[in-house]
């Protein structure tokens, strides 16, 4: 008795995440596997089409450009965004008032993406915009930083990396004062320099942080799209077209919904298979207890 009890408590507490979990997670993921072997335009029946829509997406030029668009954010987002969090928790771990600088650091985390984009839209313009200018003032004339195709998806990763520079720091930081102080006092004892402490202590120790970021981050890269879509629009010829991007182009532009969802099922796999990678090397990984 006491046991059915404990499960309905259990199941009250639960429930309204569970019930958000089927609604918001599994049900689309389910309806976008479906739609996949479908040909539907979002208003009337649908049709199967079995792997027709695998086919055309395989084939389709386009795909292949927001993949390969994708992939080379990803790779300049990724590891920048883990180095330059864990610098600047290094860095904040060691002042008075860190507080107030992880507050400030965390804003544009909260912040809506449209206004990040328009702002940074501004600090882009190659002809008045406040980066060329200040990159004037050193004698170095700045490109057209979203207008032109070899610089525009390396300033929606800069964007990017600034966006998210203060989740990763506040991640970092929480892993770094969860290091007992012991392990260091040790070290010191025995001569190890702040290099070899940083080494052969710190990095180890903080690899389930660094773990649960990049996942995180892999999947963010992944799955960029307002960045793209503010700024850009895809262009300039589809130069910043990302693979989510290409995803909502044929879903509410050309109303090809099979199609669409056939995109975001590859994009499941690619995230399932680079989580189920990071997990595979995560074993050999350092963890430790209090």
């Amino acid at each position: 008795m006491q046991h059915k009890k404990n499960m309905l408590w259990a199941l009250f507490f639960i429930g309204p995440q569970l019930i958000g979990l089927l609604a918001f997670s599994l049900f689309p993921l389910g309806f976008a596997l479906m739609l996949s072997f479908m040909q539907w335009d979002g208003f009337g029946s649908k049709s199967f089409v079995g792997f027709d829509n695998f086919v055309y997406q395989l084939g389709d030029p386009d795909f292949w450009k927001a993949m390969m668009n994708t992939a080379y954010y990803s790779l300049l987002t990724i590891p920048t965004s883990i180095a330059l969090g864990l610098m600047l928790a290094l860095a904040l771990n060691r002042i008075i008032g860190k507080e107030f600088y992880r507050v400030i650091f965390f804003m544009p985390v909260v912040t809506s993406s449209v206004s990040i984009g328009v702002i940074w839209m501004w600090i882009f313009n190659g002809d008045f915009g406040i980066l060329n200018q200040l990159l004037s003032y050193v004698g170095i004339d700045g490109p057209h930083w979203l207008t032109d195709r070899k610089w525009v998806i390396p300033s929606i990763a800069i964007l990017s990396v600034w966006w998210g520079l203060g989740y990763n720091m506040v991640i970092f930081l929480a892993g770094l004062q969860g290091i007992p102080k012991s392990y260091y006092e040790a070290a010191e004892m025995d001569g190890a320099s702040k290099v070899q402490r940083f080494w052969h202590i710190t990095l180890p120790l903080l690899s389930p942080t660094t773990f649960f970021l990049t996942i995180m981050a892999v999947i963010g890269s992944f799955q960029v799209f307002d960045q793209a879509y503010v700024m850009t629009g895809g262009g300039p010829a589809k130069a910043s077209y990302t693979l989510v991007y290409h995803i909502y182009e044929q879903a509410f532009v050309d109303f090809t919904m099979g199609r669409s969802s056939v995109a975001a099922v590859i994009l499941f796999v690619i995230i399932m298979i680079f989580t189920l990678i990071q997990f595979k090397f995560s074993r050999r990984w350092v963890h430790y207890e209090d």
